[in-house]
């Protein structure tokens, strides 16, 4: 559990004091898994909350909790990205930055802060049926142009996810790359620094990391967000293929349990081409969103032989009464880097 800074426990209205049964049905916490300790009975100690900054950044090093899926995590570095709203509807139709795809809907981007962190390897069971955490994804150094590879517990969080906490632990999260990126400093707040080797590895692969756009829009109280990411290029039977992967998430906004059954994408290429795609559910599951789990997390990849395209579709959910409804897909652009034509050969440090 966390204590406040008067060190009482917070209340459940919190959602962190819960067993770790609990924690099976509801990853809102900050248990850890206490593994050896008599299932479900037993609380330890994470560290004391601190107060979120509604406005400003947090800095490298700062731990934290997500508010959304529970897991215990660390900042590593900021992105400023543009997130378009569909939502949110321009007054005034006016040129602005604009969210490509189909539809009429002016949609402006504003500047949103999220962040690169790790994810403490001791949640990750916890969390891997309603959030991947094996989704930060390569292109690997490979002849086979489909090649890829993972970075395990490395996530993306926006800015109001976060619940900062601070621990005396001097090594608070378990990830193997948590001692060689930070470095504990008791002369600074947060105590954890960067070392050179965080420096050097963000420079080299700032292409491929690149948090820059975040397209969201909500039907029938479903929240869909999508993050695009381009990853590169390869050469495939002398044609260039050209590869992002995207990450989405959907949230329940409202009381109501409702099931993913289908997907259908629309995915244009610059060449000219339209693709659709159906299916059933999303990454081989048709997970259930409910107010105990309201949300859920997932990344794919597409690749196209040409340098840009769009995408868009919709998800269809099911009811308890056996009805469905369609939710839109924001449409999102897929855009390569134009100056950086190759990917990362291997993980760079």
């Amino acid at each position: 559990h966390i204590k406040d800074a008067t060190g009482k426990c917070l209340r459940e209205r919190e959602r962190v004091c819960v067993c770790v049964r609990e924690r099976e049905r509801n990853t809102r916490c900050a248990v850890s898994p206490a593994r050896n300790r008599a299932e479900g009975k037993v609380l330890e100690t994470v560290g004391v909350f601190e107060a979120p900054k509604p406005q400003g950044k947090y800095e490298t090093g700062q731990l934290f909790l997500h508010s959304v899926f529970g897991y215990r995590g660390i900042v590593l570095f900021p992105w400023q990205a543009r997130l378009y709203d569909r939502d949110v509807a321009s007054p005034v139709p006016e040129k602005s930055e604009s969210a490509a795809g189909h539809g009429s809907k002016e949609v402006k981007g504003k500047t949103h802060t999220y962040y690169q962190v790790l994810i403490d390897a001791r949640d990750c069971p916890h969390i891997s049926q309603r959030s991947q955490t094996e989704a930060v994804t390569f292109l690997a150094n490979h002849d086979d142009s489909r090649a890829l590879y993972a970075i395990p517990g490395l996530d993306y969080v926006s800015h109001e996810d976060i619940l900062p906490y601070s621990s005396t632990d001097q090594v608070p999260i378990q990830h193997e790359l948590f001692e060689r990126f930070l470095m504990y400093d008791q002369t600074k707040v947060p105590p954890f620094v960067a070392r050179d080797t965080l420096c050097a590895w963000q420079e080299k692969n700032h292409p491929w990391l690149e948090l820059s756009d975040v397209h969201r829009e909500t039907t029938e109280n479903i929240r869909v967000t999508v993050i695009p990411f381009y990853m590169g290029m390869r050469e495939a039977q002398n044609s260039h293929v050209y590869w992002w992967r995207y990450c989405i998430r959907l949230e329940n906004l409202d009381n109501e349990v409702v099931q993913l059954r289908e997907r259908h994408w629309r995915i244009f290429s610059l060449s000219g081409t339209l693709e659709t795609v159906r299916g059933r559910g999303v990454v081989g599951r048709e997970p259930v969103l409910s107010k105990e789990q309201p949300a859920f997390q997932y990344s794919s990849h597409v690749s196209l032989q040409a340098s840009s395209g769009h995408m868009w579709g919709t998800f269809r959910f099911e009811r308890p009464d056996g009805s469905h409804f369609d939710v839109r897909i924001p449409p999102f652009s897929l855009e390569s880097n134009k100056d950086e034509k190759t990917p990362p050969s291997g993980l760079h440090w």
